[in-house]
């Protein structure tokens, strides 16, 4: 699919000059900091060397005092806790966080997570009677809540009181919790908006040891744990999550616990686990476990004390994984046949699908699949429980949220981000829907925005690049949303050792014109380039830089994201 490339020509060339000085690196180099919004020495020294004491004060959260009270006073009271929490990674780390937190001084503790297929997402029905019949007085949510007026409305009737952590957009209605912590709501002077769900519970108990006495060091053993919700959950690696990230990443790679561990072993991987590490291996592990059954079996693992129970647990989520494979598979190639074999869905501006007995754990992979091969706002829809349910994705720039919520006197319920978001509705709404949604997406998005973008941070000659380079470059890590790898582009390169890799990606020596530099370089996925590159002519390439470890031989590569020929 042809790319569109964006190059980052927002910069002030008084803050570049200032930091090339102050920290005595190339302009290049000031550029990608400046680019990171970083524009004095302290900046650049905070950035580069993230703390646990960077951190904010919980109690700026809007409610804090309020959830940290009724917490400890719980505690205190030795009332029966539900820690309920959603059965995807962030609400699966999150309930494993804060149970496996407070299980270490205080047992009068539970969790529950709601069966995907039963009870669908959020707080449900069967949660409150589940809790009133087993004599819980407190439930806090993790990762799910803000919109959960009607639930709340019923726990209070039944005498238990709620905290909600959430961090999700609220409605218009806010359910009347106890607490309510999520720093997206309007008057919340929170001053980082974009914690994980996990992070959200993370601050409550931050709060609570502040408050408690307890040593703050006991709360950071579960850092791990954190950095995979905060890399599952694509929130942006910036303020307080990157600082978050840095350290849970840190654990993750020196001492993981058990659960982690085993499922870090199963990904097989040598070297050192990044973000990207966790979306893709981590991640999808544990979402598997919630998607194919119930997630229970995610948070006994990530709770799991030893190395045999770990492991144990591990294949079994991992067996899940496999089947999950099967059904995203199956159901990816069947939904993108009903798109190529149908003119108005071929040439529609968003993508709606409906079957009845598609797999309800998988239609949010499905959309995203579906947006690889059609660039265009997706919902995948399939039947649960009578109703008709969804999940949908978007593409860059494109606020797919906002767009539903348009629809919304279509549906039943509907929640999420800008780029990912749930809906539920009755069965005879979706032909209306399908209708809607796409009337809405094409009044609203661009041209431009149907077509992938690639970020290029800046132009760099080859000769630019060294060890030192690239260490100073690998700081600027974790990398993910918001703080994303630096993207080069190089001019006049052209090719020699040219190899065709499974036919389909691209692996050459790549040189440029007027220097002696040469550096291996792969496009994976770039096949179709092969003849162009092979025969000799000149073309522009974006990339980024990567370390290659070959039998612990380290080298400098060239990933290739994108080829461009002269004109």
């Amino acid at each position: 699919m042809q790319k569109r490339w964006i190059f980052n020509e927002d910069l002030d060339a008084n803050a570049v000059n200032t930091l090339h000085e102050e920290l005595g690196v190339s302009q290049t180099l000031a550029k990608l900091i400046h680019q990171k919004g970083i524009n004095t020495y302290e900046e650049a020294r905070t950035f580069f060397r993230p703390s646990l004491d960077q951190l904010h004060d919980p109690f700026l959260m809007k409610d804090m005092d309020k959830a940290v009270n009724r917490l400890t006073e719980g505690i205190a009271n030795d009332e029966n806790i539900l820690v309920y929490g959603d059965y995807d990674v962030d609400g699966t780390t999150a309930v494993a966080t804060f149970y496996g937190f407070l299980s270490k001084f205080y047992h009068k503790l539970e969790y529950y997570i709601p069966d995907r297929y039963k009870e669908g997402y959020g707080v449900s029905e069967e949660g409150i009677q589940y809790a009133s019949q087993n004599g819980y007085s407190l439930i806090v949510t993790l990762d799910c809540g803000i919109k959960a007026v009607e639930m709340v409305a019923l726990a209070n009737e039944q005498g238990i009181d709620v905290i909600i952590c959430d961090h999700h957009t609220p409605g218009e209605e806010l359910p009347a919790a106890h607490a309510v912590l999520d720093p997206k709501q309007v008057d919340c002077d929170y001053p980082y908006k974009e914690l994980s769900g996990c992070g959200v519970g993370f601050k409550l108990l931050q709060g609570f040891c502040i408050q408690s006495g307890v040593e703050i060091e006991e709360l950071y053993q579960f850092l791990d744990l954190l950095a995979v919700s905060i890399a599952s959950d694509i929130v942006p690696i910036t303020g307080e999550n990157r600082v978050l990230a840095y350290f849970g990443l840190k654990k993750l790679n020196q001492s993981p616990r058990p659960g982690l561990k085993a499922l870090i072993d199963l990904c097989k991987g040598n070297r050192d686990l990044t973000i990207s590490g966790i979306v893709f291996g981590i991640g999808p592990r544990i979402n598997a476990a919630g998607r194919m059954d119930h997630a229970g079996s995610a948070v006994a693992l990530l709770l799991a004390k030893d190395e045999d129970e770990a492991n144990l647990l591990a294949e079994m989520v991992n067996n899940k994984n496999d089947a999950r494979r099967d059904f995203d598979s199956n159901i990816t190639e069947e939904a993108i046949q009903m798109i190529s074999s149908n003119n108005d869905l071929t040439h529609a501006k968003s993508t709606v699908l409906y079957k009845e007995d598609w797999h309800k754990g998988v239609i949010g992979i499905v959309a995203s699949r579906c947006i690889e091969k059609f660039y265009r706002p997706t919902v995948i829809l399939t039947e649960s429980n009578d109703k008709v349910t969804g999940s949908a994705r978007s593409v860059d720039g494109f606020d797919v949220y906002a767009a539903i919520s348009e629809c919304s006197d279509l549906l039943d319920q509907f929640g999420g981000h800008m780029y990912a978001a749930g809906v539920t509705m009755s069965i005879e709404n979706v032909a209306a829907f399908q209708k809607k949604f796409e009337e809405v997406v094409s009044r609203q998005i661009t041209d431009e925005q149907l077509i992938p973008s690639l970020y290029v941070d800046t132009i760099i000659g080859l000769e630019e690049i060294d060890r030192k380079f690239f260490n100073i470059v690998n700081q600027m890590a974790p990398f993910g949303p918001q703080n994303m790898q630096p993207m080069f582009m190089a001019e006049q390169i052209q090719a020699s050792n040219v190899k065709l890799l499974k036919d389909q990606h691209l692996k050459f020596t790549a040189k440029q014109e007027g220097t002696n530099v040469a550096y291996d370089a792969i496009g994976f996925g770039l096949g179709d380039y092969y003849d162009l590159v092979n025969c000799g002519l000149k073309f522009q390439m974006a990339f980024t830089i990567e370390e290659n470890d070959f039998r612990g031989h380290k080298t400098l590569q060239l990933f290739v994201k994108d080829i461009k020929f002269d004109d």
